[in-house]
């Protein structure tokens, strides 16, 4: 009777999470396909059409996330900082969330718990936050943020993720920030880090002392579409992944003895189907840029930022524990599939029955087994900079893009920006064709 109500619950459990998803693969190139035109209201609607229905309840971060850099390339500055401060505060809880709430991606897969987002991710969210106060001029709030981003890499040193401490982008962008605000120690440290990682590029963008009447310009150019995750399905030996298994589950209480048993006995036969998570890059013309100024000075921006290669490195760094909770949930649902045909033959005595349970099982654990392919995708494949002065007055400035051969394919216009003398203007510009 234990075996049985066990395998009732299992398939209770089962049905409910089979239904769990994340946007389709379809869905965001769509969205970025908006993005891409400049129409960022569209892609914010189709964000707002999703947000019942293609985020789980328990995604809704991805949601505010996917929206909150949205908003901000529309020029919807304090949307944006809505949504990506509940960002922050539910990264916040998911941080403190006990080990029990996590269960589920043992059983059943990867997408019954709710997102962790990648470092460089989180890193992220606190650029668009202190672009979002300097857009509304507010440099104490952005110098807010620059605290928070510097104290969240420099704490990476103990973890697993410590590559990501001297993130050249972040780290340089929030020693401008720190400028900015009279904190000059503040910039000088996260100067420093910005440049261990692309010293070529950092020293690049340095300037001599300001000149009398002039004002400082800094252009961000968040370009191309981020490499999108898909499902892939494949084979893994099972003989290959078997002795790993045997060591990682050895003496853990979390796992039950007759998971352990049937690991030991190779019941799953010489192979297991498992759907794993990879990235599809994102095809985009627009390869570096330059402003040009009133006065006829070019300024080739330098890329600081390359989300594509932060993501493949993300996934690459989380593969050996993935592949062995898709190992480890094949054993337990193969493990039930037994146990239910065992059950299933005890109660009706029938050969047929304990088939068609077992079969159901089997079934149920197949159709569970999903990739996690949840990400923030309407971020740009790279983060692009430059710097430079201007006399202090009412500016034209010009962000002109160049393809991989260094031809001219277009051009966006800021027009009438307002610099002061002896102060900074800090402007943003999305592109994704």
């Amino acid at each position: 009777m234990k075996q049985a109500r066990l395998c009732i619950w299992l398939v209770a459990v089962l049905l409910c999470c089979s239904a769990c998803g994340a946007p389709s693969l379809r869905y965001k190139k769509d969205v970025n396909r908006l993005i891409a035109s400049g129409d960022f209201g569209a892609a914010q609607e189709q964000l707002e059409h999703a947000k019942n229905k293609g985020y789980s309840s328990r995604d809704r971060l991805l949601y505010q996330l996917d929206s909150g850099a949205v908003l901000h390339d529309g020029g919807q500055y304090q949307e944006s900082d809505k949504r990506l401060a509940a960002a922050q505060d539910r990264i916040d809880e998911l941080f403190t969330q006990s080990v029990s709430a996590h269960v589920g991606r043992y059983l059943i897969n990867d997408m019954t718990v709710p997102y962790q987002p990648a470092v460089y991710e989180r890193a992220l969210t606190y650029y668009y936050r202190a672009m979002n106060f300097l857009s509304l001029g507010d440099v104490e709030g952005a110098a807010v943020e620059a605290s928070r981003a510097v104290f969240f890499l420099d704490h990476l040193s103990g973890s697993e993720a410590k590559e990501w401490q001297n993130d050249t982008f972040i780290q340089y962008f929030m020693s401008l920030v720190f400028e900015t605000a009279g904190r000059l120690d503040d910039a000088r440290i996260a100067r420093y880090r910005a440049g261990q990682n692309n010293s070529t590029d950092v020293q690049a963008l340095r300037l001599g002392p300001i000149p009398d009447g002039y004002g400082e310009v800094v252009v961000v150019h968040a370009n191309g579409v981020a490499p999108l995750k898909k499902s892939a399905t494949f084979q893994v030996a099972w003989r290959d992944v078997r002795l790993w298994l045997l060591e990682s589950t050895e003496g853990n209480r979390n796992v039950d003895p007759a998971v352990q048993n049937a690991i030991s006995a190779g019941i799953l036969g010489n192979a297991i189907t498992v759907a794993y998570p990879v990235l599809e890059k994102q095809p985009f013309m627009i390869k570096s840029s330059e402003v040009l100024t009133d006065q006829g000075g070019t300024y080739p921006t330098r890329l600081l930022g390359n989300v594509e290669e932060a993501a493949q490195t993300d996934l690459e760094d989380k593969q050996a524990a993935t592949l062995f909770r898709m190992a480890l949930r094949a054993a337990t649902k193969r493990v039930a599939a037994v146990q239910a045909k065992q059950a299933a033959g005890k109660a009706s005595n029938n050969e047929n029955v304990e088939q068609l349970t077992e079969m159901l099982f089997n079934l149920l654990g197949a159709v569970t087994e999903k990739a996690d392919t949840r990400q923030w995708f309407t971020l740009p494949a790279q983060w692009r900079l430059t710097r430079f002065y201007v006399p202090a007055g009412t500016q034209d400035i010009t962000l002109r893009f160049k393809d991989g051969f260094g031809n001219i394919i277009g051009a966006y216009a800021f027009r009438n920006i307002q610099v002061k003398a002896g102060e900074r203007v800090y402007l943003h510009h999305r592109t994704a064709k």
